[in-house]
């Protein structure tokens, strides 16, 4: 295995660029990859310099989910070490699944070939995906006689109806990013060869937009789910306070008002 980092960020014109750096195993949770992805997504949640993060993977493929050997050398740990060493370990990756979610900021799946298990989970918890015409996607979990994890579950839940969550959970079964969008998982489908290009123009339009008003946007529908309609409107009325206190609102009113594309500064 490369003595690379296992996942490198680049960050340019407000733009982290998120690579999940595993290509040999399909960018499976190696013990490597887990706690390097962990500290990146806290790192970028604070980090104010950073106004859109990218989240990708080396190679052919975006995330093939579980790292298999890690799942091989636990089989020899007795039962309760083990179910104390899964529980510790998926604890601790779902951290990075909060941060994503938390994330003041919007977040982007840039996605090709595999997605798979624990993938599909960090596919949901970011906020837009586009994907390359060449990815799949299978929950897969019922192959090695596992439950989902990484938030598939939740995000799978929220897209689409229950018949078809079972589908996916029960058969474990391969489809195709047409199929990913008409179920909700995606946003866009293009050529393999565009996928870098239409990302960083995706990119580039967030990092440029009003931050501050997206970290609201999505603290809101983050809320939706779980909330009675009287406490989300109120938490829509305190948030929209908010936000129009910003220079970003005093810049987009002006530009409006002066008929021109708003400079916004994420402040």
């Amino acid at each position: 295995m490369s003595e690379t980092e296992a996942v490198i960020v680049d960050i340019a014109d407000g733009v982290a660029t998120v690579t999940l750096n595993e290509p040999a195993v399909r960018n499976a949770l190696t013990p490597r990859l887990r706690p390097a992805f962990i500290d990146a997504m806290h790192r970028l949640e604070f980090d104010d310099g950073v106004r859109c993060v990218v989240l990708k993977g080396a190679g052919d493929h975006f995330m093939s989910g579980g790292d298999i050997r890690s799942m091989v050398e636990r089989q020899e740990m007795e039962p309760r070490k083990r179910r104390q060493h899964v529980v510790e370990g998926v604890t601790g990756i779902h951290m990075a699944i909060l941060a994503m979610r938390r994330m003041p900021k919007p977040v982007i799946a840039s996605i090709q070939g595999a997605v798979a298990g624990f993938g599909v989970g960090v596919v949901g918890a970011c906020d837009l995906a586009i994907a390359a015409d060449d990815s799949f996607f299978t929950l897969a979990y019922c192959h090695i006689g596992a439950s989902p994890d990484g938030g598939s579950s939740y995000f799978v839940a929220r897209n689409m109806g229950l018949k078809q969550q079972m589908e996916l959970a029960l058969l474990g079964e391969r489809f195709s990013a047409e199929r990913a969008k008409e179920l909700g998982m995606i946003n866009w489908i293009v050529p393999r060869a565009s996928l870098e290009a239409e990302t960083d123009k995706l990119a580039r339009r967030l990092a440029a937009g009003p931050t501050l008003a997206y970290d609201k946007a999505k603290r809101l529908f983050n809320a939706a789910h779980a909330s009675t309609i009287e406490s989300q409107l109120q938490m829509e009325g305190e948030l929209i306070a908010e936000s129009m206190c910003t220079a970003d609102h005093a810049e987009g009113v002006k530009a409006f008002m002066e008929k021109r594309k708003p400079i916004f500064s994420g402040r």
